[in-house]
């Protein structure tokens, strides 16, 4: 009996002691795990994508327009009219403006009178010369004298014409500087015309870069007035020399501008295509870290843990990059389509760190970024 009891005591305490090992042990492995996941970097991921990118020279430059002129007379006087509203488009011919005339008129009435008279006087003793009643002479000094008046009356008509300002083009006006009723000197500038389609675009390249420009390659064309727009046009001309001494190329391309949105005077960056479009891997440029060595990425590797359960670790990865356009940037070595990298967290992270994915936060990722008003 003594026996028995002992047995079952002993059985009792082997049994309490592997449950509480059991309990121990759970206990142990849910804070190992909670540990671990506390180590955990949440960080945010994209992948890397193939795209198709244009071979671009780009530059920056000036635009102007096609015709422009500060627009003057030749002779000075009292502004009798003005025919037109400053940035008033106008066409070829238009009058914009009249000098009083004063006495002008009258000269010419009294000089037309006069040659019409020495017509006159020509055709009669030309007549006369005919029958023999005047001589040769006469005849000549009244050919003269005809050709001295008409020639006056000329005068006369393009004085009075230099009094009168018409647009030598058509184009847009700028603000009127003067006013009816004003002394105006000769060459005195009344407003600017500009020819506003096309325009031009003066831009300067590297000389190394004269093998790969042509008349007739489209040019791509971006201004800070219109974030996200682009205008598109082609190179027209290439200066015949290169600049001795910045050893830059002078380019000159057309751009249409029917809308008139583009004006003289603006900063431009150009982008010259050339060649064929190329096949880049290309990834956001938040995504590059850099260190002494060079720059690198973190790659997302999937595995699992001690339990069989699914969970994520990096890999740094050095990369050589390339061109940036927006947001991306291109990866000439070291990643290839698909791999999964980290855009935002790589401050937490080393070899082999373990993350936690949380892409809620979308991060701009776009190869021509719209800035957003706010």
């Amino acid at each position: 009996m003594l026996r028995l009891f002992l047995m079952l005591l002993v059985v009792g305490l082997l049994t309490a002691a592997l449950i509480g090992f059991h309990l121990f042990k759970s206990n142990i492995l849910k804070k190992v795990t909670g540990t671990i996941q506390s180590q955990q970097a949440i960080v945010s991921t994209t992948s890397a994508v193939m795209q198709q990118w244009q071979p671009t020279i780009n530059a920056v430059g000036s635009l102007r327009a096609s015709k422009g002129a500060d627009l003057s007379l030749e002779t000075s006087g009292v502004i009798d009219q003005i025919n037109f509203d400053s940035g008033r488009d106008v066409e070829a011919g238009a009058v914009l403006l009249r000098l009083r005339p004063n006495d002008d008129p009258a000269k010419l009435d009294q000089l037309k009178a006069s040659a019409d008279l020495s017509e006159i006087n020509y055709r009669r003793d030309l007549q006369q010369l005919a029958a023999r009643g005047v001589a040769q002479s006469t005849v000549d000094t009244d050919s003269s004298n005809l050709k001295s008046a008409r020639a006056q009356v000329v005068a006369q008509q393009a004085l009075m014409g230099e009094k009168v300002m018409r647009a030598p083009f058509r184009g847009r006006l700028g603000v009127r500087q003067v006013d009816v009723g004003q002394y105006l000197p000769a060459g005195t500038t009344v407003v600017t015309l500009q020819a506003l389609d096309p325009m031009f675009l003066d831009f300067y390249l590297p000389q190394q870069t004269l093998g790969q420009i042509r008349v007739g390659q489209a040019v791509l064309v971006t201004v800070d007035a219109y974030p996200g727009k682009t205008f598109t046009g082609k190179v027209t001309s290439m200066n015949s020399k290169i600049d001795a001494s910045s050893r830059m190329l002078q380019v000159r391309a057309s751009l249409a501008n029917p809308d008139g949105a583009l004006l003289p005077g603006m900063f431009a960056t150009a982008g010259v295509t050339s060649g064929e479009p190329q096949s880049l891997v290309t990834i956001p440029q938040t995504a590059v870290a850099y260190n002494p060595y060079g720059s690198l990425v973190y790659v997302v590797q999937s595995g699992k843990d001690a339990q069989g359960k699914s969970q994520a670790s990096v890999r740094q990865q050095f990369v050589t990059t390339g061109e940036t356009r927006g947001d991306q940037v291109s990866i000439l070595k070291g990643l290839k389509a698909g791999d999964v990298i980290v855009t935002a967290g790589q401050l937490k992270l080393h070899n082999d760190s373990l993350v936690q994915i949380d892409n809620s936060v979308k991060l701009t990722n776009d190869v021509a970024p719209v800035p957003q008003d706010h």
